[in-house]
């Protein structure tokens, strides 16, 4: 068939029901060819439109990544660090297109993805999002015209269930900010403040959360001078916007090259 054919990991969680939901939509953009779940998770043996509590779709959930990703041109995965790294090899192998929505990647399951994308096409972004993306574009424009006068702070808040704080989001907005002045974001990056910190640091980029309720994602960069603020914010109001940004990525990456990209490629931004 010409459609794509995509895999969701987590298929119980909230971006994975989203995902099959949205891929179900897709029509004659993509099919759902696969969903996973981990070993002893109640949905496994279940067909997943029956387990999110809907009609059948003709796909079954299963705990063996391997089997599912050799049938699939596409695996869209928002689950955890662990997880993705070793879907990464798993998708590489399969020569499928790997999506990588998930965030608080360090250094180490970053190196392990770098080496799966010498093989096959990984898109990774910590927001999937069109409004993010144009948010982290603007943030180095501003960062770069602005210059080290003016600090920047990075604020963020989420549900209360998010496991991983600052944000990848976050991340990615301090990331650009560092990027537009020409520095490295570790070099610079205040996380968390408490108790008697001293005068902030001429430079410093400053990051603060706030987890509660089921906010879905507010992101502001605050560019604070003297007598005036220059202020970004991207508010979501619904995480269908990650998902459509996953399978938009998703169809995007079957005709490219091996190798790691991000939602800016995606995007042409």
């Amino acid at each position: 068939m010409d459609r794509p054919g995509l895999v969701v990991t987590g298929a119980s969680g909230r971006m994975g029901r989203t995902l099959v939901r949205l891929i179900g939509e897709a029509g004659d953009r993509a099919r759902l060819v696969g969903a996973v779940e981990r070993a002893g998770h109640p949905w496994i043996g279940q067909d997943v439109g029956v387990a999110m509590g809907g009609a059948p779709v003709g796909v079954v959930v299963t705990d063996d990544p391997l089997e599912a990703f050799a049938k699939a041109q596409g695996v869209v995965d928002f689950t955890s660090p662990a997880a993705s790294v070793e879907f990464a090899g798993l998708a590489a192998q399969a020569r499928a297109v790997h999506v990588i929505g998930t965030t608080g990647l360090e250094a180490e399951h970053l190196e392990r993805i770098a080496a799966a994308a010498r093989h096959a096409v990984v898109i990774r972004a910590g927001n999937m999002s069109l409004g993010v993306n144009l948010m982290v574009a603007l943030t180095r424009k501003v960062a770069e015209a602005l210059g080290d006068d003016w600090d920047v702070e990075v604020v963020e808040a989420h549900h209360r269930m998010k496991v991983d704080a600052p944000s990848g989001t976050a991340l990615m907005l301090g990331e650009a900010a560092a990027a537009g002045r020409g520095v490295a974001l570790e070099e610079v990056a205040d996380r968390g403040r408490d108790g008697i910190t001293g005068a902030r640091a001429r430079g410093h980029i400053g990051f603060a959360s706030v987890r509660g309720g089921d906010i879905v994602g507010e992101h502001d960069v605050v560019f604070a001078g003297e007598g005036e603020r220059v202020v970004l914010r991207h508010l979501a109001t619904d995480r269908t916007i990650f998902g459509r940004g996953a399978l938009r990525a998703a169809l995007w990456g079957q005709d490219k090259a091996p190798g790691e990209y991000s939602m800016m490629d995606v995007l042409g931004l």
